[in-house]
């Protein structure tokens, strides 16, 4: 069953904890270089498998001859996209963890602001 955000109205401790982290980590998470550091292992699995079928160019006969200079191209061109990859998918991360805590600071304050509801007997 799919909760929406407007039917939920209990916040767990694992969120009350999630919103805690976020406020102390937030600005350090949003650093490009923590970023690139944190991204860039997923960015080499992303362009390795290129980057070693340029290099071992030998196995696939059909493939045209590359030169030294090209491969430098080559080359550089794939740090580029490893290194745009990793930064580019950790601040898509840091955005879905600040909405994901934009959401429950609204819904914190909305269940701070409710009056408890006492039951007489």
């Amino acid at each position: 069953m799919l909760v929406t955000f407007a039917e939920k109205t209990m916040v767990t401790a694992e969120e009350k904890a999630f919103v805690k982290w976020w406020e102390e980590n937030r600005v350090k998470e949003k650093k490009v270089l923590r970023q690139l550091l944190i991204g860039l292992p997923v960015g080499f699995a992303f362009g390795l498998p290129i980057l070693l079928s340029v290099i071992f160019r030998g196995w696939y006969k059909n493939m045209s001859y590359v030169s030294g200079t090209q491969l430098i191209v080559i080359v550089t061109a794939l740090v580029l996209i490893i290194v745009f990859y990793a930064v580019f998918r950790m601040y898509f991360k840091w955005d879905l963890n600040e909405q994901r805590y934009t959401e429950l600071k609204a819904l914190l304050e909305k269940e701070a602001a409710e009056p408890t509801e006492k039951t007489s007997i």
